[in-house]
């Protein structure tokens, strides 16, 4: 489960976050982080819910959920999707800070994150 991080000095109520997509385009975005993971792991079941629209800091943005016969694997499997949703699924991510807007794109951190899966 990820959630909105507080990302501004300001008191978290004048802090928004948003999510933009095209759902044809994101829905076969995510299809193919999930295909790629099932390629990569023996996965029984793989659910991932992503919330889009306008978000509050603490709410809840993503759930990932992956089952498998075995445990190690599920946690890496859901790892690298979490790590692919952040970096690579097609979603555009605006931050508004009080009168503020900036469109956010993925940081040196998420980009180190997904060097661990070449």
């Amino acid at each position: 489960v990820g959630l909105v991080r507080e990302f501004s000095d300001l008191a978290p109520e004048d802090c928004a976050f948003e999510l933009e997509h095209y759902p044809g385009m994101t829905e076969h975005n995510l299809q193919s982080i999930v295909d790629d993971a099932k390629s990569r792991w023996a996965l029984q079941e793989v659910r991932v819910v992503h919330r889009v629209g306008r978000l509050s800091v603490n709410d809840q943005i993503v759930f990932v959920g992956v089952s498998s016969s075995h445990r190690a694997e599920a946690f890496q499997a859901c790892d690298f999707i979490m790590d692919y949703l952040k970096s690579r699924a097609a979603f555009w991510k605006k931050e508004t800070q009080g009168d503020h807007a900036q469109w956010v794109e993925a940081n040196e951190k998420d980009s180190a994150s997904l060097d661990r899966w070449s």
